[in-house]
């Protein structure tokens, strides 16, 4: 019998379907081993790092240890991205696998499988080194940074070579905003009869260094125009293209616009997705499909007489991008519905109608250009009227079969109705009525999750494995909450971008691309992980000193103890007092001096009142076996063992209200 090692566990009954009786399928359940938790876990100088099994892991190497034994063949079959590939090389080294074999697929169909085992491979070494030095890049500017970083502020902080830089970038869209300052300025429009409207072109009576005309006397006059006449009257036709089949970035984006998903969810939904075979890997940074896909597309199109594009359409890619898989779309784009709960499937028919529109021809308008001239104050006003009618709807056909917005970009929106008639040169015509318009000069938007991926993107900042993450982690963090479906920074985010920035390289928006090119060519072989590691930690070595000379370690000031004593055990109070990390006041209250009592009580006229009740052990579990109990701190709600002081792990409290056993409080996952 043969072994199949996939990554997630809810891939292993479809799979394991596809096979048959003469396999076996098990799960790794994601990584198995890390650094460890309490020390660097890197040895110089060649950056070596020391393994651990996770908690987790340990079981699941033991499990997996002993199907190796009956196996005949072991094949890694963990995500066909560099998190997978080290994933593989992991589980093969705990495992002491000898001639483990490799394969990778994009979608979980039985021929894609089955492709896959026909054509197995050794593991990818540069692919491991690159994820290997992303993580241990991560653990430098964690490891080495939050420490001085947490000094300077005076309370604990921590640094990340990807989040930092996303925190910074929510810190100064908010600056800009608060910063702004709107400009009032001024044009006109002229409404006639028939039902079209024409603008003034301001941009000729600008004065000297002006963006704007400020001018409302000049903006009247204009708009009082008694007659014009015809200066030009020009016809042509516009194009717009299909958006492109979805990047992990695009598809975030537009499930944000028509769906309302954040990153994170539009994630776990594609995740689902993927897993039960209906859509291809949904990390993915090409907005290209495989030749085979194409054809099936373009056949499936052409039954249902829909019009083609002459020639499959090919996109350019960002710089930077990886291109190791081909865009998200459905294994079988003759599949309508997919998905086990209403999400899912909505995100499903997203994806399937964006796929259908790529190998679409172009929507195509008539354009009607038409320019009217007035004498005014020795100067010629020209008022320019534009009409567009959809003449072949090209790929928008598709918008009649769902209301969803199939495209993300920001310039795409349609035009409204215009229907400006045909006249001729010379001809003479009056307005029917002409109004000011009063403008005023917009501050920057706050950033969307959605959009703060797009920056990110765009600035070469993470990777599409990653993008998802970052966003998850400074919210976590509360560096950044979220306002209305805005991100919005907390005093203590801006805490931390006013501190790092300037004093450390990670922050700066160009040296972290580089270091994502760099990663990027270690994993392409044009780079070593010894040299890359050695330049980034001379580099950081040097940045950590000079922050620690101008931030220099403070004694740190021990709580007050008071006179009160402790109703449960008879030891003194002290009195715990600051400013709450979220940015939403102060905390003061009275603890047991004694952490292993663990009382507390209440601030009432600054003497302790009546001891909170001590928190009932709840259903969940600890990794070492004891319930957990829910607490609250200055920082928030946590999870605590009960076996506290012996067992001091704590966890923080999820989105569905449960432990978050992946992440442990002030770990990390």
């Amino acid at each position: 019998m043969n072994l199949l090692i996939l990554e997630s566990p809810g891939k292993v009954k479809k799979v394991q379907s596809i096979l048959g009786v003469d396999w076996k399928v098990a799960a790794s359940v994601g990584h198995v081993r890390d650094l460890p938790e309490r020390e660097l876990g890197i040895a110089l100088p060649d950056f070596t790092p020391a393994y651990t099994p996770t908690e987790r892991g340990k079981d699941v190497l033991k499990r997996l240890a002993a199907l190796v034994k009956d196996a005949g063949a072991v094949y890694l079959a963990t995500d066909p991205d560099r998190e997978g590939e080290a994933i593989a090389w992991h589980v093969a080294d705990a495992l002491r696998l000898k001639n483990p074999k490799r394969v990778t697929y994009s979608e979980i169909t039985a021929s894609a499988i089955q492709a896959a085992l026909k054509a197995p491979r050794p593991l990818d070494m540069a692919l491991v080194a690159a994820q290997e030095a992303r993580r241990v890049l991560d653990r430098f500017c964690g490891y080495l940074v939050s420490g001085p970083l947490s000094r300077a502020a005076g309370t604990r902080l921590s640094a990340g070579r990807v989040q930092s830089p996303a925190v910074r970038l929510v810190v100064e869209r908010e600056r800009a905003i608060k910063g702004f300052v709107s400009v009032t300025h001024y044009g006109a429009e002229l409404a006639f009869a028939g039902g079209w409207n024409a603008i003034w072109l301001t941009k000729p009576w600008l004065q000297a260094g002006q963006e704007y005309l400020l001018d409302t006397a000049l903006a009247d006059r204009v708009a009082a125009l008694p007659a014009l006449t015809v200066k030009d009257c020009m016809e042509s036709e516009s194009h717009t293209a299909p958006p492109a089949p979805f990047t992990t970035s695009s598809l975030q984006q537009a499930a944000s616009n028509a769906l309302k998903f954040t990153p994170k969810q539009t994630m776990q939904f594609a995740q689902e997705l993927y897993e039960s075979g209906h859509i291809t890997y949904m990390r993915t940074d090409s907005p290209n499909l495989s030749a085979e896909a194409v054809a099936e597309i373009r056949a499936f199109c052409q039954a249902h007489g829909w019009p083609l594009v002459d020639k499959p359409r090919i996109w350019k890619s960002k710089e930077g991008a990886q291109e190791a898989h081909e865009a998200v779309r459905p294994t079988h784009i003759g599949v309508e519905e997919a998905g086990d709960t209403p999400d899912e499937q909505a995100l499903y028919r997203l994806i399937r109608l964006r796929t259908l529109a790529s190998q679409l021809a172009d929507a195509v308008y008539d354009v009607r250009t038409l320019r009217l001239a007035a004498a005014l104050d020795g100067k010629e006003a020209v008022i320019e009227a534009r009409g567009r009618v959809l003449r072949d709807p090209g790929w928008k056909v598709l918008l009649a079969t769902d209301a969803a917005t199939l495209d993300e970009r920001d310039d795409e929106g349609d035009e409204p109705e215009n229907p400006v008639p045909m006249l001729s040169q010379g001809t003479s015509v009056s307005p029917a009525s002409g109004r000011v318009l009063t403008k005023k000069t917009k501050p920057p938007t706050r950033f969307s999750e959605a959009s703060l991926v797009r920056e990110l993107e765009n600035r070469g900042i993470g990777r599409p494995a990653t993008f998802a993450a970052i966003v998850d982690t400074i919210l976590k963090r509360e560096y950044v909450r979220v306002e209305k479906r805005q991100l919005v920074p907390t005093p203590v985010g801006e805490q931390v971008v006013d501190l790092l920035t300037g004093a450390f390289s990670f922050l700066d928006y160009e040296f972290t691309r580089v270091m994502e090119d760099n990663l990027d060519a270690i994993a392409g072989g044009a780079a070593s992980y010894r040299e890359v590691m050695e330049m980034a930690y001379e580099q950081l070595q040097q940045e950590v000193g000079d922050f620690t000379a101008k931030y220099p370690q403070q004694e740190r000031k021990a709580p007050e103890v008071t006179e009160f004593v402790c109703d449960a055990c008879g030891k003194p109070l002290v009195r715990m007092k600051g400013q709450r990390r979220d940015g939403s006041g102060e905390y003061d209250f009275f603890s047991c001096s004694d952490r292993a009592c663990n009382a507390s009580y209440p601030n009432v006229d600054g003497k302790p009142g009546e001891a909170r009740k001590k928190p009932e052990p709840t259903k969940f579990k600890c990794t070492c076996g004891k319930p957990l109990v829910r607490r609250e701190s200055a920082k928030g709600p946590f999870f605590g063992c009960s076996g506290y002081p012996v067992c001091k792990k704590l966890y923080q409290v999820g989105e569905d209200g449960r432990p978050n056993f992946d992440a442990p409080k002030g770990g990390k996952k």
